[in-house]
């Protein structure tokens, strides 16, 4: 069994208030849990009709982040590489969080909406020791829908998350979960990643940098390290 951890939101959140952000105005994704009729006319269990529910309402959110890394080639030349992850939307003025590693070393930035829109991105803040980054587009009087964060400080062993992301390139893709663990750490080449949730969701190569939800859609974490043999699940 895989181990997937997922960066606590309430450490970032504690940053961008000592370094004085201010997360920007916007329309929140607005969760509107299905009506019970409408559920049992469908066939539907109440837990299925919750994913719905929050999918719906978080994943016009959740962003497709291309980055372009140069590198040198055996021969001293210069040669393009791309790597892709996930993020979403906090603010109405094009404010995205993701994780570090996804965007570090990047020459460039690609976000691309759900509608397949794309915008150029600026790297606005890192913490590497957090693996996280605050990323911005300028979405030209665009709408955009915005994410929750919610209170990671709240969260229980055994309570339902959903993961929303683009593993393997699969945009949109919803996985389902629990918490299985808190305060795990996990030391990679290099940092160790401390305070992580740990959940069953399954999660691949992709989907660092997207939401974990609550059940209300309200974000508790990022997706951002798979601990197992295979790295992925």
């Amino acid at each position: 069994t895989l181990l997937i951890a997922a960066v606590l939101v309430g450490g970032f959140v504690l940053y961008t208030n000592r370094s004085g952000w201010q997360v920007g105005p916007g329309d929140k994704a607005a969760f509107t849990p299905g009506t019970p009729s409408a559920a049992y006319a469908a066939g539907l269990g109440a837990d299925e009709q919750n994913n719905i529910d929050v999918y719906k309402a978080a994943s016009p959110s959740v962003v497709y982040i291309t980055s372009t890394v140069l590198e040198q080639d055996f021969f001293f030349g210069v040669r393009e590489s791309t790597g892709i992850g996930s993020g979403f939307i906090i603010s109405a003025d094009g404010q995205i969080l993701t994780n570090n590693h996804v965007v570090s070393g990047s020459s460039e930035l690609e976000v691309t909406l759900p509608d397949k829109s794309r915008y150029k991105a600026q790297i606005v803040m890192r913490i590497p020791n957090d693996d996280l980054a605050l990323i911005r587009i300028d979405p030209k009087g665009k709408k955009l829908s915005v994410l929750q964060l919610g209170d990671s400080d709240a969260v229980q062993v055994g309570q339902k998350v959903l993961a929303i992301g683009n593993p393997f390139g699969l945009s949109g893709t919803l996985t389902t979960g629990i918490v299985s663990a808190l305060d795990r750490e996990l030391r990679t080449e290099e940092r160790e990643l401390t305070g992580l949730i740990q959940t069953d969701a399954s999660i691949n190569s992709g989907n660092s940098g997207g939401p974990l939800l609550d059940s209300q859609g309200n974000v508790i974490g990022i997706n951002t390290a798979i601990y197992g043999p295979s790295g992925g699940s």
